[in-house]
């Protein structure tokens, strides 16, 4: 299933891009834009990665450099049978955490120094199993190319404003590229925004189940996703923008007014009482 949606997020890129491509230049720029949307596919799932965590640099760290987050990925990993990420730090007070990579065999985990900081080792244990459990599910690499595409249409939206400002005008072709301009830029944001709640509500709930069985405390989790989610809603994250909002364990986008209607992530409220649900039937 991940695969084909997989293959689904990368034919719409391709579209967009042709879409755009003939708008710009007609069939001369279809050519160009199918060949510069080949290469921004190849790139999304070679590089996309590289590209997010470069974006936040963050930095990669081992035992010696940040003993408590690694040894705590070290344990998870082997509890769910996993290969051994690689471990990023985000140097950021907001507390936050995503994973990322094409595979569980390329993945990576970055955890921001305030998540490290204000977490006790028992819910940084539940939001890292919560990150492995995105890694075991293989939703790594639909959400690191979600956050390609969106950041795609979100440039595409932009593009087509600029051209509606500075395009020329008087003939009937200017007429209609103004106004498939004028869709596109009005469509852009909200074909975004319908993508990533398609990609990220319902994989949530999921990586929080399995999250709390790899590191065996779901009220531990449910406390970290409390703490997180107080704190983001104070102070977002640095540098964090729609394409990549998606990846974090929970929203870094401040949720204000009409942008709660958008929330990439399940309300917290739902996900702590779920959580809470799973540690009573334990018992």
């Amino acid at each position: 299933m991940n695969t084909l949606k997989t293959v689904f997020l990368m034919s719409i890129m391709m579209i967009l891009f042709l879409f755009v491509g003939y708008l710009v230049g007609g069939r001369s720029g279809m050519t160009i834009a199918f060949f510069f949307s080949l290469a921004m596919n190849f790139g999304s799932y070679w590089f996309s990665d590289k590209v997010v965590l470069s974006m936040y640099r963050a930095k990669e760290v081992d035992y010696n450099t940040a003993p408590d987050l690694y040894s705590v990925v070290q344990e998870l990993s082997h509890s769910a049978n996993l290969p051994m990420p690689r471990v990023y730090l985000i140097e950021d007070q907001t507390p936050n955490a995503f994973a990322t990579g094409r595979s569980p065999e390329h993945a990576a985990v970055a955890a921001t120094t305030g998540i490290v900081n204000t977490l006790t080792r028992e819910e940084l244990s539940g939001v890292l199993g919560h990150e492995l459990a995105h890694v075991k599910h293989r939703d790594i690499l639909i959400g690191t190319i979600a956050a390609t595409i969106v950041g795609t249409i979100t440039f595409i939206a932009q593009m087509a404003g600029w051209a509606m400002m500075f395009g020329g005008r008087g003939s009937s072709r200017d007429d209609d590229n103004g106004i498939a301009s004028l869709f596109l830029l009005i469509l852009a944001p909200i074909a975004a925004t319908l993508l990533q709640l398609a990609i990220s509500r319902s994989r949530e709930y999921s990586a929080d189940a399995d999250g709390a069985r790899i590191s065996h405390k779901p009220l531990a989790l449910a406390s970290a996703l409390k703490k997180i989610s107080a704190v983001n809603q104070l102070k977002p994250l640095n540098n964090a923008g729609p394409a990549t909002a998606h990846m974090f364990i929970v929203n870094p986008l401040k949720g204000v007014g009409i942008k709660k209607l958008f929330s990439t992530h399940p309300p917290i409220e739902e996900r702590i009482k779920r959580l809470e649900e799973m540690a009573h039937v334990r018992g």
